[in-house]
């Protein structure tokens, strides 16, 4: 304990710098929370225990019940933990006088309880570090064995953690991460509306499609199987909603009752049974500096009111009443890890984890459909009685192939999520309807997502034997249109680099379920998976704009560091509890400032967006332009002159005929006009203009070597029609 004292400075400092919000339940309180047994066959159980500590008042409250076989004379050892590390422990007998505890001298047989209050020395509250109730999500255990005073038998062993109301599991940061997703679509939206849908215009990063794959990473970064340090395990909580992890009571006690007529097995694994419950994270410790201080508080409570089968009675000047009756209303605990640790905590049972996020999705479906088809229903009723804007049209015509875009686009995001979930209900799922709907939907996802990526490598291969590369994805409107949502980021050259998107996804998924129970397996495979991706994107750098390549390198660089910190949680790496609390802070500090500046991004572009002129609309008025330049030129127009600049042409004009035309620039300069020529050589005349008229002048009928002028020509010069080419002269 000392060793701790020594060093609290530092302590808050370190948290000091995550300065983030959390959760405040309470003034500066430490209270347990939960109970389990970790002895078989005990001859002691204990049925409830709450222990509370204020700090305000310098007073501990508790209410302990439980039974006993037969009354017995016992020893009790506590033990504390605070992360990982023994930093207390006593022996004591409840009947000596320092030590008195009503309610175990000596244990009654059959049912007991007990509730009081106790003021607390000063000499024992100073021993509780002040960061105790300010530090978010502590790390701490505490364990009390009891054992009997005559022959040492172990006879009741209780462990509890202990909590200070504060958490960095947050409802506020989960409605800002959704408001940081929706500007990002609303951005993206309002970015394609002024675009006009022209072909080949890029989505400003970070898209919506980015900030949801960030929020995604940070909870799949949740669902490993190793020790987390608890402040990590609260902060990315707030980020389930982006993979589909809504908890809903009404939806999981319709999922138990859908898993219960399917093979389901609800003992131990439903939302009712949850409730009840306390988590126990089986992988690794969870404890506080600030059990210690609060079990000796327990030791020095006095005003105790017992209840021994239905019998009260009161030590000191205790006011209380205790009913043996309610001894069974406390929470047990519920040991768990891996991704059953995750969901679980958000009250989804483990086995109801696929069939959630399938719930969810088809909610979301429904209410994009419902709003397409209103939206639609508008457009008609308009039509009926006015005219609406021609931007209109084009969806009034296509809402049923907007709707399959949208459903598209909605797959291609949650694909990482879905791999995720249906390799997990094919390993932990107990019910086989649940199982069919995963594999269903799974091979029905990959399914599309193949068929759409085999019509786009068609079309860029058609293209390319035609044209020499894949330009039609990109300038065809049509094709645009209905492909783009897969490659609309990227360069032309690397149309393709959604395909090593989809696989990456795809590999994260299966690792991270497929390693499930095995943290250093899963952290492993996630460190390979995230560096080839990181190598692959500074290597190619295939996004269209230099925006989209920074932000999504950035990303990439803080997805492989923050894989580095979680290799640190492994257990079989042996670092102390300690120090995986120092890095749970530096990757809460670090992806918080990420997350902050991807909203600082999304508001810049947003404000970049509706102040810049369209660079598609600017062409396309240029473009405009120069027709009716050209549609007005006369024989006597100023522009029809050697006068005329070849610097007044447009850059794109210029360009377009120096490599369609072998005809100078100087001579359309010169002539004032553009010759027609044929882009596709089968189309061509078999003679060009200059041959033709050679032909004609060589066939026509000689002048026989005759120069003199002043008479007539001679008989036999005979005016003939010139050789057509037909092989005689007519």
């Amino acid at each position: 304990m000392r060793a701790l004292q020594a060093r609290p400075t530092v302590l808050t400092s370190l948290f000091l710098l995550g300065a983030l919000p959390v959760r405040v339940l309470g003034g500066d309180i430490l209270k347990t929370n939960g109970f389990s047994t970790c002895l078989d066959n005990a001859t002691i159980s204990v049925e409830r225990m709450n222990v509370e500590y204020s700090k305000d008042t310098k007073q501990v409250t508790f209410d302990v019940a439980g039974s006993s076989s037969e009354i017995q004379n016992v020893t009790a050892s506590m033990k504390v933990l605070a992360y990982g590390k023994q930093v207390y422990q006593k022996d004591f007998n409840p009947c000596d006088k320092d030590t008195f505890v009503a309610q175990l001298c000596p244990v009654p047989a059959g049912h007991f309880a007990a509730t009081g209050s106790q003021d607390i020395p000063s000499s024992y509250a100073s021993m509780i570090p002040s960061i105790a109730f300010s530090v978010p999500d502590l790390d701490g255990e505490a364990k009390l064995e009891l054992k009997s005073l005559d022959s040492g038998q172990d006879l009741a062993c209780i462990r509890s953690t202990v909590n200070n109301g504060k958490t960095m599991e947050v409802p506020a940061v989960s409605y800002v991460a959704a408001g940081i997703a929706g500007a990002a679509l609303a951005l993206s939206a309002l970015s394609a509306l002024g675009a006009g849908a022209h072909a080949g215009s890029a989505s400003p990063s970070p898209s919506f499609s980015e900030v949801v794959g960030w929020f995604q990473g940070l909870a799949m970064n949740g669902v490993l199987s190793v020790p987390y340090p608890s402040v990590y395990r609260s902060f990315t909580k707030n980020f389930a909603f982006s993979s589909g992890l809504v908890s809903w009571g009404s939806m999981q006690t319709t999922i138990d009752s859908f898993r219960q007529h399917t093979g389901g097995n609800l003992t131990n694994d439903s939302y009712q049974y949850l409730r009840n419950a306390t988590l126990v994270y089986s992988n690794g410790a969870n404890s506080s500096v600030v059990k210690r201080g609060l079990e000796d508080l327990i030791l020095l409570a006095r005003d105790i009111t017992t209840n021994v089968n239905g019998t009260s009675s009161t030590i000191g000047a205790s006011d209380s009443s205790s009913n043996g009756t309610s001894a069974t209303d406390n929470k047990v605990m519920h040991y768990v890890h891996g991704i059953q640790s995750y969901v679980e905590e958000l009250s989804i049972p483990q086995a109801n984890t696929f069939m959630t996020v399938l719930l969810v999705f088809a909610i979301v479906i429904a209410a994009i459909t419902v709003g397409i088809l209103l939206f639609k229903v508008i457009l008609e009723t308009w039509a009926l009685f006015a005219s609406f804007p021609k931007r209109l049209t084009s969806f009034r015509k296509q809402y049923w192939w907007l709707l399959a875009k949208t459903i598209t686009n909605l797959i291609l995001m949650l694909y990482g999520v879905w791999t995720l979930y249906c390799v997990y209900q094919f390993t932990n799922g107990d019910s086989w309807a649940a199982k069919v709907l995963a594999a269903v939907t799974f091979a029905l996802f990959t399914a599309t997502l193949a068929a759409f990526t085999f019509k786009i490598w068609q079309l860029a291969h058609r293209s390319k034997r035609t044209d020499g590369d894949a330009s039609i994805l990109f300038e065809d409107k049509e094709t645009w249109r209905k492909y783009s949502l897969f490659y609309d980021v990227y360069k032309k050259s690397y149309w393709w680099a959604f395909v090593p998107a989809i696989v990456y996804m795809f590999a994260k998924g299966c690792v991270i379920a497929g390693g499930n129970g095995h943290g250093l397996v899963q952290t492993a495979g996630q460190l390979i998976i995230e560096s080839l991706m990181l190598i692959l994107l500074l290597w190619w750098r295939p996004y269209t704009r230099k925006s989209g390549n920074w932000v999504n390198s950035v990303i990439q660089v803080v997805r492989v560091l923050s894989v580095v910190c979680i290799l640190l949680f492994v257990e079989e790496l042996g670092v102390s509890q300690s120090t995986k609390t120092i890095t749970g802070i530096v990757l809460v500090v670090m992806q918080s400032v990420l997350t902050g500046v991807l909203a600082i991004l999304i508001a810049v572009n947003a404000i970049v967006t509706c102040v810049r002129e369209n660079p598609h609309r600017k062409q396309r008025k240029e473009a405009e332009k120069l027709n009716r330049d050209f549609d007005t030129l006369t024989p006597l127009d100023a522009r029809n002159s050697l006068l005329m600049d070849a610097s007044s042409f447009p850059t794109e004009f210029k360009t377009a005929h120096a490599l369609a035309s072998p005809i100078p620039l100087s001579s359309i300069v010169m002539t004032g006009y553009q010759p027609v020529r044929s882009h596709s050589p089968a189309a061509r005349p078999f003679y060009t203009r200059e041959e033709s008229q050679d032909h004609l002048i060589s066939s026509a009928a000689s002048i026989g070597g005759w120069t003199d002028r002043s008479h007539s020509p001679p008989r036999d010069r005979q005016p003939r029609l010139p050789d057509v080419g037909f092989g005689r002269a007519l």
